[in-house]
């Protein structure tokens, strides 16, 4: 399985630059880009709070799970 964080796509929804999320949220550029291309190991729900409030959406926007077997778990048995 894996988590799929779609910042990017709010980032271009909202016409937003990780410069202006980064200043909003109040967490490096850096870290912010380790969360678009997916190398983030965990992200605090306190931080995931302020990238909602700052994008005016939903964790569900943001996260996604997609299953890497390529079958979703109801048709694995």
């Amino acid at each position: 399985m894996a988590i799929i964080i779609n910042i990017d796509v709010m980032l271009a929804k909202r016409k937003m630059s990780v410069t202006e999320l980064s200043e909003r949220v109040g967490i490096t550029m850096a870290n912010i880009s380790i969360l678009k291309n997916g190398k983030a190991k965990a992200i605090k729900v306190e931080t995931l709070n302020k990238i909602c409030r700052a994008l005016e959406c939903q964790p569900g926007d943001i996260l996604e799970w997609r299953d890497e077997g390529g079958q979703p778990d109801a048709e694995k048995s």
